[in-house]
């Protein structure tokens, strides 16, 4: 089984297919949801030690945060979209 893969930043990449939703860190609702996944063992840290700019919610249950804004993910995934239709 081959996946896509979608550069999350630091040399992290996540599969396109199991990726739910990527949402901004600076919501309280995005914090919880960072503090939830820590609790569970469920949260894996693609920020090189940076500022969390995104999150992004796996089919797996599991929750990436990484240091590249939301926005600049949303373009990437859009690329790959359109790179796919033709």
């Amino acid at each position: 089984m081959s996946y896509e893969m979608i550069p999350v930043g630091q040399g992290n990449f996540v599969a396109r297919a199991r990726l739910i939703a990527v949402v901004t860190s600076d919501s309280a609702p995005a914090r919880r949801l960072i503090q939830d996944a820590r609790d569970r063992f469920s949260l894996i840290d693609a920020t090189g030690g940076r500022k969390t700019q995104s999150v992004l919610v796996m089919d797996s249950d599991h929750v990436v945060i990484s240091a590249i804004k939301s926005e600049s993910l949303q373009l990437e995934l859009k690329k790959e979209s359109e790179s796919d239709e033709e």
